[in-house]
């Protein structure tokens, strides 16, 4: 009998390439769309929460995308896009879209939520970093944001964030690097604040 890890490889070996399921699904075949779900849905669910920082809108937004990968995969050309690429887009698009259309609801004066966690010296340090390298990058433009998003937190390669963007490699190259300028001098304005208070 053969062990679980080639088990796993057998099957996905027996799997049809994506573009090959775009094809099958471009002529209504339900079972490929079964198949292109459950590879991508975590995936991508993962990926909606990190610009959305709420679950319940990444579910959403990500059941939306393959609605609309259900209903456009017959305009899909692989001789132009792999699939990833194509449904990364469809995904960051619908993402940006939503941000643009939500307003934050402003919290009743007074308030003030008490944080449950305990409190030892070396998990606040790290709440505090996370916290600020958060709000860093809630600052930064929007088109800088996906960027960073796109590399760092959704390990993807300059080029197929690049195309994911719709921009030439060195252009992208170039908005990263504005984007990481403008993280940097946040992250380091955040620390000279805190240390003349300390002082």
């Amino acid at each position: 009998m053969q062990p679980l890890r080639q088990q796993r490889a057998s099957i996905m070996m027996e799997e049809p390439g994506d573009e090959a399921l775009m094809a099958r699904i471009g002529s209504g075949d339900r079972t490929a769309y079964a198949v292109l779900v459950r590879r991508y849905s975590l995936r991508y669910r993962a990926l909606a929460y990190r610009f959305m920082g709420d679950m319940e809108q990444a579910e959403d937004i990500v059941q939306e995308a393959f609605i609309k990968l259900w209903t456009h995969a017959a305009s899909f050309d692989a001789d132009r896009a792999r699939f990833t690429t194509w449904f990364h887009r469809i995904v960051v698009n619908r993402c940006l879209d939503e941000k643009r259309r939500v307003r934050p609801v402003a919290l009743p004066e007074g308030y003030d939520a008490e944080d449950p966690s305990a409190g030892a010296e070396a998990q606040l340090a790290e709440s505090d970093d996370q916290a600020s390298i958060k709000a860093a990058l809630a600052d930064l433009p929007e088109r800088q944001r996906t960027a960073v998003t796109l590399s760092y937190f959704d390990d993807m390669s300059n080029q197929e964030a690049a195309d994911v963007m719709e921009l030439k490699l060195k252009a992208y190259e170039s908005l990263l690097v504005r984007a990481r300028a403008n993280m940097r001098q946040r992250l380091t304005a955040d620390k000279d604040r805190l240390f003349a208070v300390v002082e």
